[in-house]
Order: C-alpha cells, then structure tokens, then sequence
C-alpha cells in the first residue's frame, strides 16, 4: 500500500510538471502575441509573466518543483539559443567590422568587467570577489534580446552583425571570466593557475567547436541522401553532445563550443542551413519562453526589496557610462560614425545567460555556506530587467532619433553594374542586398562584404530570402531585358511596390516602352552614354558640373529640419565639398542661390564629394 501511494505521488508530481511545462509555453505564445501588438520584444513580457505567475503572487508556476532538473533544463535551453546566434551569422558578410568584433568581445568585456567591478565595490561596499563575479556575469550582451530587436528594426546591416556576433561571443567570454572568478572564490586559484584554468576551457570550447562543425558540414554536403528532418534531428543532438562533451572535459566551455559551432554552421554551404534555421527558431522560441519565466519565477521580492539607491546608480551606470566607454574604445578607427556607436552602446540588454549562471553560482554558494549568493542574484535579476526593458521599449525610438535605420535595397544582378551600385549603396549607409545565379559574381560580392542570396530572382522564394518584404526597392540591373522586366512584375503585382520603388536597367532601347508601360523608373545604357558625350562635345563646362568622381554622390533631399525651414541657403554651414543645384518646391523647379529660402518639404537635389551629399542630407533631415 505504501509502495501504491508512493506511486501516486509520482504519478501526481509528473502530471504538475507537464503541468508547469504546458503553462509555460501558453504563457510564451501569448507573450509572442503581445510583443507583435506592442512592438516590444518578447523577452519583457516572459518576465513579466514569470514573476507574476511564480510563488511570489500567484503561485501557480513553482520552478523549484523541476529540483536539480532546473539546472539542466537551464544548461541546454542557454547550448541551443547560443548555437541558434551563431548559426545566423555569416563572418564573410562582416570581414570589414572582424577587429570591432574582436575588440568588443576582448577590450570591450575587460573594461565592462572592470567598470561594474568597482563600481559594485565602491558603491555597495560589497566584497570584492563577489563584485568581481557580479562584473564577469553582466560583461555578456544577451543575444536573445538583441537579435530580436536587430531583426525588428532593420537597423544598418554592419551595426547590427556587430551586435549579433558581440552578443553570441561574449556570452562565452563572459562565462569564462566568471567560472575563473567563482573559481577565485571558492578554490583560491593564484595567477598562474587562473591563466591555465582560461587556457584550457579556451582549448576545450575551441577545440569541440570545430570538430562538430567541421564534422557535421562534411556529413551535410558529402554525405547519403539526407532529408530535411534528418538534417535538423542529426543537427539537434550533436549541439546538445558538444556541449555535453565540452562540459565535461572542462567545466564552463559548453557555451564557447556550441557558439563557435553555429558560427561554422552559419559560413557553411550545406543545402540544409535553410531548414536547420526554421526549426531551431521554433526550438529557440520554447527555449526562450521556459527558461525565462522559470528564471523570473525564481525572483523573490524581498532579494529585490533589498535593492536601493547604490544597485540602481550601478546599472544606470552601466548604461549611460560603463557600455559607451567599452564601444567607443573598442570601435576606435573603425568605419562607424558616432551616431552608429552610441546606438551600439545604448543596445546593452543582459538577457539569459547572466540571469542562469547567476542562479546557478547562487546554488553552488548557499551549499559552500558562503554569503552573498542571493544578494548576487538579485543583482544580475535587476540588472536584466532594467536593461532589457529599456532597449526593449526605447531601442527603436533611438534608431530613428541616431538615424541607423537605412533603405532596404535588392538588386537584382551581381555583375559590374550591380556591384558597384551595391558598393555605392553600402558606403551609404544603406542595407543592400544583391540576388545573382553566379557562384563567381557571388564569390566577388562576399569579398565586398556585400550580403548577396545565390539564385534565380524570378523565383518567390528567393526573394522572399533577400528580404523583398521589407525592401523599399527593387534595383534590376542585369543585361537581360526579360529577367528586369519580370522581377519589376513580381515586385508590383505579388509585393505592392509603387512605381517609384522600382528602378530597373534596358539594354535594349526598343524595350524601353514596355517598361515605361508600367511605370517603372529605367534607363537605357546606350542611350544615357549618347546624351551624356553630346553634352561633353561642345559643352564641356555644363556637364563637368555633374562630374563627381568615384566617391561622389548626387542626393534629391526633402527639408525636414524645422531648424533650417526659414533659413536662406547662404546663412547655412554646409560643407565646402557640397553644393546645393536645385529645389523642388511642389511642381516648381528652382535654381538653388544663396539667397533663396528653404521651406518644410522642399526637395532638394545636392552634389558632394566624399561624404559632402550625405553630410547636407544630414543637416536637411535632421
């Protein structure tokens, strides 16, 4: 009889964890549902619902029901999110930003873990250890947070993979700085010891990385007939076996291998990346949704009671002095304006990574009988909170306030024309990408750093891949009439582009007609070629005028700066390598002058060298 309730208890207890497992993920969707209402990522309402479901209020979600199984559930949720960043990232696509990245996961975690070490330090008066383990666990960006927002946004493309690639790799960093911190603690490593404990987790995660990823790339490309599903069930157990194996050979390098080994992924050329990526988005999302809501349920409002004036002056200034000080040191000479550094610095959420670790080292402590566990967890809890609600409800306020939310732009075609325009574009600033059915066209686009998608652009799902259902143009410049007509049919009838969202090239002038026909901007090769050397002959002076040069642009801009509305163009600092041609005021054209006075909405055509047409549109638009 004793051995039958036993039973029943187990039958009991199992049937509530299904329970909590089942809540859980309704309680994700609907957060799903609110974050695509509100436009505030998902994260923020996992917390929320996480705290307000746990023992704390309503009770009905209690984590420490799962026992030691949390941990584990903790461990292989935060191996499949890291190795889902990775997977997104291609390295060819950002070989211009690769010292940024290397300088944001090195100099930047150095002076990140500094910084919030002493102010811990200094303004809590805490112990020094356990401020050096709040600074290592707070030096990781979360990824699960950042790309989200990225993806949402559709901020410039190199901010962005700067802070997707940041977030996956210093999430390794930063569980590496603090094992060897927690380490410092409860075992007393000395210096020499510390460097080999890093040494040899760096070996480890690098080492098990690379054989999975070597290894499962070879098996996708040259291996039997696989399909789709076994591709990603093959690609599901070995992320969970490196890390498992990682981890076991050296504690804390798990998340190093797992990352290193979706970055592989990512740069492979395996057929199946495509169908890996969607079912681990999925895999991803109910990752996200148990490990946060568990983790906010966790949350005990007297660890946050005890939060005052010194916790709260620490995470703003993580915020406002800490972040920027790490970006701006470690982007120095690199190709970022300073509008597109403090966009990165204000981008800082902590997300899964801190907040699990945090638990886990809170765990380990209580057992040691050393203070301070709770106290920590509270903290790093707090922190998250604070930051990941702050990007996640401002962060695109401040992509339109810093101007890092570019044109989407497809071209259509990777030979010379396409890519010198993608060249052109890509200085400006724009997000570009370029559709071509030519592996050597591709190759030379890649070591552009341009983004380009492999195959036919009359294909749907090809360009559904490019992005065309964020694009705001459609650039068609191959040397067949046919292909540019119909991608500009496709664009029109199957995506809603207006007429003057399609730009296509003519090779033939006789085509002209049909293009014309359907209201799409073009231009014939022959016949601008013909123009432009009449105007050369006999009238050299006119058209030397328009001659800007391989770094110059010519830019139409509408007046939206109320500060320059009113004013007359001489009374305007504008650069000297500018020059303001014409405004276009209604359906009247003027001959701009120094004393002609912009109004609102004017559109004006600007010439520069160097970046002088992009510096007017900045004074015009801000």
């Amino acid at each position: 009889m004793y051995h039958a309730y036993i039973t029943r208890g187990l039958i009991v207890d199992s049937i509530y964890l299904l329970q909590l497992v089942v809540s859980v993920l309704v309680m994700g969707l609907a957060a799903r549902f609110l974050s695509h209402i509100f436009n505030i990522p998902v994260i923020v309402f996992l917390l929320i619902g996480g705290v307000l479901f746990g023992p704390e209020v309503l009770n009905f979600i209690d984590p420490t029901m799962f026992g030691d199984g949390l941990t584990a559930i903790v461990s292989f949720s935060v191996a499949i999110i890291v190795f889902d960043g990775g997977l997104h990232i291609d390295i060819r696509h950002i070989r211009t930003i690769q010292k940024s990245i290397l300088k944001l996961t090195t100099i930047g975690v150095l002076i990140t873990f500094i910084g919030a070490t002493l102010l811990t330090y200094l303004l809590l008066d805490a112990d020094l250890k356990l401020a050096a383990l709040f600074g290592a666990l707070v030096t990781a960006t979360g990824p699960t947070v950042i790309t989200p927002i990225v993806r949402n946004l559709h901020i410039n493309h190199k901010v962005s993979k700067v802070l997707e690639l940041e977030g996956v790799l210093n999430d390794a960093a930063s569980v590496i700085l603090a094992a060897m911190v927690f380490e410092w603690i409860v075992s007393q490593l000395s210096g020499i010891e510390a460097i080999g404990f890093i040494a040899y987790r760096l070996f480890i995660g690098i080492l098990m990385g690379a054989i999975s990823g070597i290894a499962l790339d070879r098996f996708l490309t040259k291996g039997p007939v696989i399909t789709d599903q076994t591709a990603r069930l093959v690609t599901l157990t070995l992320v969970l076996l490196t890390y498992v194996i990682s981890e076991s050979f050296g504690n804390e390098s798990g998340i190093l291998a797992v990352a290193l080994f979706g970055i592989i992924m990512g740069m492979s050329g395996t057929p199946y990346k495509r169908a890996i990526k969607e079912f681990k988005s999925d895999i991803v999302f109910i990752m996200l949704s148990l490990i946060f809501i568990l983790l906010a349920a966790m949350l005990k409002f007297d660890d946050i009671a005890l939060i005052g004036a010194g916790e709260i002056a620490i995470v703003l200034l993580l915020v406002v002095l800490v972040r920027p000080i790490a970006v701006f040191v470690s982007a120095k000479g690199a190709r970022f304006s300073t509008n597109e550094k403090l966009f990165i610095s204000f981008i800082g959420p902590r997300g899964v990574v801190p907040a699990s670790v945090a638990t886990y080292f809170a765990l380990k402590l209580d057992m040691l009988g050393i203070a301070g566990g709770q106290t920590l967890v509270g903290l790093v809890f707090f922190t998250v909170i604070i930051t990941v609600v702050l990007t996640g409800t401002l962060s695109k306020y401040a992509a339109n306030l810093l101007g890092v939310i570019p044109m989407e732009i497809i071209i259509i075609g990777g030979g010379e024309v396409g890519r010198t325009l993608a060249g052109r574009f890509e200085k400006r600033g724009e997000n570009v990408v370029v559709i071509d059915t030519s592996d050597e066209n591709c190759q030379k686009l890649l070591k552009m750093g341009i983004r380009v998608v492999h195959g036919d652009a009359g294909d749907l799902n090809i360009l559904k891949k490019a992005g065309i259902e964020n694009a705001k143009y459609v650039v068609a410049t191959t040397d067949q009439d046919n292909t540019n007509l119909l991608v500009c049919q496709i664009a029109k009838s199957k995506f809603g582009f207006r007429e003057e969202q399609m730009v296509a090239r003519v090779n033939n002038i006789d085509n002209m007609h049909a293009f014309w026909d359907l209201g799409i901007s073009s231009m014939s090769p022959p016949m601008t070629t013909a123009l432009v050397l009449d105007n050369m002959v006999g009238r050299p002076n006119m058209f030397s005028m328009c001659e800007v040069g391989d770094e110059g642009e010519i830019l139409e801009v509408k007046v939206t700066n109320p500060k320059v509305a009113g004013k007359a163009i001489k009374e305007l600092s504008l650069p000297e390598n500018s020059l303001l041609i014409m405004v276009r005021r209604g359906d009247q054209s003027i001959i701009a002058h120094g004393n002609l006075v912009l109004e609102f909405d004017d559109m004006v055509t600007v010439i520069g060298e160097g970046d002088g047409a992009k510096m007017v549109s900045d004074i015009l638009m801000k």
